[in-house]
């Protein structure tokens, strides 16, 4: 069964769009049956062409990749998921979105928040928000290898709820 994975963060242009590159280019590369999926609760319509960068770089192909509601995640027609993640920076005072939609069961994700700084606000020009991007997507791998390497399909919610926040506070 594939573990569905959003990633939610407020404009869907950076570090959601981040995170579901690296997940999805790490599932592939290590056979595991995740699929990860980004979206916001404002959609700016466009992805960062920094985060889009960082991500090629690594090698992760962004073909079809688009900022998009979270409301396409609601639908009955939308893939069950297991866990949802918010990415933005509560510590920057930003309002990190709630997501209400059901799984597959139709009970609750697991969610979880995995915070980082918005790297399009680096200072030093594009030069500034190149390094900044490919730090924020080394620490997002990072954390999606950890993540890959749970035991997915044998965690129950409690379980799969302490890993993942074992894995923010790491």
């Amino acid at each position: 069964m594939t573990v569905n994975v959003l990633i939610l963060c407020t404009h869907n242009s950076a570090r959601s769009v981040l995170s579901e590159g690296m997940l999805n280019h790490w599932a592939a590369r290590l056979g595991k049956d995740v699929r990860a999926f980004s979206a916001g609760s404002a959609p700016s319509g466009r992805l960062n062409p920094f985060a889009l960068e960082a991500l090629t770089h690594a090698g992760v192909d962004v073909t079809g990749y688009r900022s998009k509601s979270w409301e396409e995640f609601t639908s009955p027609e939308a893939p069950p998921l297991s866990i949802v993640i918010t990415v933005c920076d509560s510590a920057a005072a930003e309002q990190c979105p709630v997501f209400f939609g059901a799984n597959a069961d139709g009970g609750q994700p697991v969610k979880v928040h995995w915070g980082y700084a918005d790297p399009s606000n680096a200072q030093g020009g594009d030069a500034g928000k190149r390094l900044a991007f490919e730090l924020t997507r080394q620490a997002i791998g990072y954390r999606m290898l950890q993540l890959l390497q749970l035991p997915l399909e044998t965690l129950d919610k409690a379980e799969l709820r302490a890993a993942l926040n074992a894995i923010s506070a790491s």
